[in-house]
């Protein structure tokens, strides 16, 4: 019988997965770790790389018997690149009047800034919650 040890990224201890024959393909091995650690193929897929050159296994790759491998958990859909610019709220979630989170530095109104205690303020709840988002951000603005 023929081995390959893997390890999760964020644990300290190797796992052993055995199989008959000189390699194992991507796939199967990928089957053989989620069944052995339990996990559901809806929730997530597997990124398996060379523990030693940290080079990514393709979908395409045979993986040699005793090899050491990495494993990471990703999103069943891969990764997906995310971009450092401003974040804005998706269209069903904006709120009319305002662009983006950072730009919302006004106060909503006048009642919501002279009362510190929002509870006792005489203005309506979405009114409320948009100071108090207001309030909370307002250390970490770049303005600042």
């Amino acid at each position: 019988m023929s081995c390959i040890h893997y390890k999760f990224f964020s644990k300290l201890n190797y796992g052993t997965v055995t199989f008959s024959g000189l390699d194992i393909s991507l796939c199967h091995l990928k089957c053989k770790i989620m069944r052995q650690e339990k996990l559901k193929a809806a929730n997530s897929d597997l990124q398996i790389s060379d523990a030693q050159t940290k080079e990514e296994y393709t979908e395409d790759a045979l993986i040699p018997k005793n090899s050491l491998v990495v494993v990471k958990r990703i999103p069943a859909g891969g990764v997906k690149a995310t971009s450092k610019t401003d974040v804005t709220a998706p269209q069903s979630c904006k709120i009319p009047g305002t662009a983006s989170f950072r730009s919302r530095t006004e106060p909503v109104s006048r009642t919501s800034e002279a009362t510190a205690n929002l509870a006792e303020a005489n203005a309506s709840e979405e009114d409320k919650i948009k100071a108090m988002m207001i309030h909370s951000c307002r250390e970490y603005d770049s303005v600042n």
